[in-house]
Formats: C-alpha cells, sequence, structure tokens
C-alpha cells in the first residue's frame, strides 16, 4: 500500500506538517543567520555598518513575531503525530491487525475504524490538519484486507516493515555522519576564535573577528541542537534494531497470533514517533 493509496486523513495531516516543517526550518536559519550578520555589522566601525545593525535587529524581530504568530513547530509536530497514528491504524485495518482482525465482519471492522479515526480527529489539533478530502477507508486498503493470510503477510512485511527498517537505518547513519561533521565544524570554528583572540591582544588584528566567530560558533550550536542529530541517530538505531527483530517474529508468525504480531509492530514504530515528540518538546 503507497501513501496515496492511505485515507485522505493522512495525506492532509502529512502535507500540513510538511509545510510546518518547512517554515519552521526556514525561519530558524534566518534568525541564525541574522545574528551572525548582526555580529559582522558590529565590529564594522562606520555609519552604513550601523545602518546596516538597525536593519538586522528590525528583520530579527519581524521573524521572531512572525514564528510567535504562526507557530509552524506546532504544525509540524502536531501533523506528524496524526498522520503516523492515522497510518498505523491504515495498516492495522487492511492487513487484519488488532482492534481489526481478519474474521470480523467488513461493515463491523469499517465501523471500528471509523470510530478510531473519529476520536484520532477530536484530539488532533486544527494546526495538524490541511483541507484535502473526505475519503476514510480506501479502496486498497479493503483490496488488501480481503486477500489470503499469505498475501497480507507479505505485503505488510515487504511494504510497512522492511519499509520502516530501511528509513530508519539510512536516517541512523545519516544523523551519526552529520552528527560528526557539525561536531568537527564546531571544533574549528572554536579554534579559529581562540586564534582570533590571540591576534587581537598581540595587536595583529584591529578588529573583533572573535567576536564574529562567538556569533558563528553560538549559531552553529543553536542550528545543531535543533536538528538533534545525535539524539536520531540514537533513536533511529533503536528503532531499526527493534524492528529488525520484529521482521524476524513475523517471518514465522501463524493465521492465529497474526493480529497481536502486527499489532506489536504497529506499537513499536509509534514507540519511536512518541519518543520524537517528546524530545522536541511536543505534548
Amino acid at each position: 500500500m503507497r501513501d496515496d493509496e492511505l485515507p485522505v486523513v493522512f495525506r492532509s495531516s502529512d502535507t500540513a506538517s510538511l509545510t510546518g516543517q518547512r517554515r519552521y526550518i526556514r525561519g530558524t536559519k534566518w534568525r541564525l543567520v541574522l545574528a551572525v550578520a548582526a555580529a559582522v555589522c558590529g565590529v564594522l566601525n562606520h555609519r552604513a555598518a550601523f545602518l546596516a545593525l538597525v536593519a538586522v535587529f528590525v528583520a530579527t524581530i519581524l521573524v521572531e513575531f512572525w514564528l510567535l504568530a504562526e507557530r509552524p513547530e506546532e504544525a509540524w509536530y502536531d501533523g506528524r503525530a496524526l498522520a503516523e497514528s492515522t497510518k498505523t491504524l491504515a495498516w492495522r485495518y487492511a492487513v487484519g491487525g488488532a482492534p481489526f482482525p481478519a474474521d470480523l465482519p467488513e461493515a463491523e471492522a469499517q465501523l471500528r475504524f471509523l470510530e478510531r479515526l473519529r476520536d484520532l480527529l477530536r484530539e488532533a489539533p486544527a494546526t495538524s490538519l490541511a483541507p484535502m478530502g473526505s475519503a476514510a477507508v480506501t479502496d486498497a486498503m479493503n483490496g488488501l484486507r480481503a486477500q489470503d493470510f499469505d498475501a497480507r503477510k507479505k505485503a505488510y512485511v515487504e511494504q510497512r516493515v522492511e519499509n520502516q527498517l530501511r528509513w530508519y537505518t539510512a536516517k541512523a547513519q545519516a544523523n551519526v555522519v552529520r552528527a560528526r561533521r557539525w561536531r568537527l565544524i564546531l571544533i574549528a570554528v572554536e579554534g579559529l576564535g581562540l586564534t582570533a583572540a590571540v591576534l587581537r591582544l598581540t595587536g595583529v588584528l584591529d578588529f573583533d573577528l572573535a567576536g564574529v566567530l562567538a556569533a558563528v560558533l553560538g549559531a552553529g550550536s543553536a542550528w545543531f541542537a535543533v536538528r538533534q542529530y545525535e539524539t536520531l541517530g540514537r533513536a533511529y538505531t533503536f528503532a531499526a534494531t527493534e524492528l529488525s527483530i520484529i521482521h524476524d517474529r513475523l517471518s514465522h508468525t501463524t493465521p492465529a497470533s497474526w493480529a497481536q504480531e502486527v499489532a506489536d509492530a504497529e506499537e513499536a514504530i509509534s514507540r519511536e514517533h512518541t519518543m520524537w515528540r517528546a524530545s522536541r518538546g511536543a505534548g
């Protein structure tokens, strides 16, 4: 099942989350760039630099007001929470996982799905949705649910568990590499700042380059904290390890235990996302 075959609630909340993420990251970048620009203008001792400094502070205030008014990070976190919760429900329904076992009549399964989805929507903030239609149970979900156990098992293992396993593995590796790269960059900036301070003390430099580098270091550290490369690297590594164990268990699952095994797998996937939200300070 592709993402475009999931309920429209998933696509709507996914769109809201991605839009919020882009806006938040863009706003954060502008804040940090303007902070460095203010430091540069501050060390240049002439009228044009002072006028530029005023403009930079005005721009900074405007960016802060925009972030405060729009709160794009809330749309990012809330939209992602609703999207992942909807995706979990859809996969449970489509492959006969609890609470939608395959022996449950279709009408009752659909009613139970709609009730669960309604509960999610009641709890979801308005920022987590973008208008995109009203479909709930899709033809692809019903089609997969109607297939025999082996077909549902194969689809779930390959398209859901293995897909998530590849995603977490790739993300873990990428975040570990980025964390190491940013650590080296920050150490390099610290070294340059120390050198600039010594040169200023000895009279080789006649302007405050160390102050500019301090601003660069502060901006780099703030960006490193926002992106949380180290935290995400550890979390994704743990999730990938847990999913590899789940993958092996699902490969040997029988029809009798299938519904609960799917529920356990989805709980593991949801648990990682819950930890992600908590690390972002989202409730």
